[in-house]
């Protein structure tokens, strides 16, 4: 790996316990806390991160907004809404859930962060079909991986990491 190259990595595990610059939200489009990874981020990050995003007036979805992330080891939290996947065509779903990616790795870049964390967005109850969703992230990171350090895909679930292991093991660290 050259020097200015940086780094892409998948990997099992918590989203909240990652010291890095930034973790991405699965948000939905209130921004006040919900369920799966967002509502652990907002457990995790105390009473403040609700108190700050209420201040945000919500998001659109393929959009992204930023938040300090006060309990959480990542100093910031990135805030970014997936598509509900059966409420789109398959084409609209990957083209917002790409923005997803892109507008936080935007923000994250604009904001000077050279290290960034995200969860498999839209995969969970807004039904994303992990294996695509997978794809959409690691290729949208890679687009982007000059202008980072690391970026880290972080899987909650044995059934996704093992697609990941599958599909982009070069990027798999057990």
């Amino acid at each position: 790996m050259s020097s200015t190259m940086g780094k892409i990595k998948i990997i099992k595990g918590d989203i909240t316990t990652l010291a890095c610059d930034a973790i991405v939200n699965a948000a939905n489009s209130s921004l006040l806390g919900g369920g799966g990874v967002d509502g652990a981020i907002h457990y995790a990050a105390g009473p403040e991160l609700l108190a700050e995003c209420r201040t945000l007036h919500g998001c659109r979805t393929g959009e992204a907004k930023i938040t300090k992330g006060y309990k959480l080891p990542s100093r910031f939290v990135i805030h970014t809404v997936g598509p509900v996947y059966f409420e789109h065509t398959p084409v609209e779903a990957e083209e917002f859930l790409t923005s997803c990616y892109e507008n936080s790795l935007n923000l994250a870049k604009e904001n000077g962060l050279k290290t960034i964390a995200f969860p498999l967005i839209s995969a969970g109850v807004y039904g994303y079909p992990q294996k695509d969703a997978i794809k959409v992230a690691v290729e949208t990171m890679k687009s982007h991986q000059n202008d980072f350090d690391e970026i880290t895909l972080v899987l909650f679930g044995v059934r996704e990491f093992g697609i990941a292991e599958d599909d982009y093991p070069e990027f798999v660290e057990n």
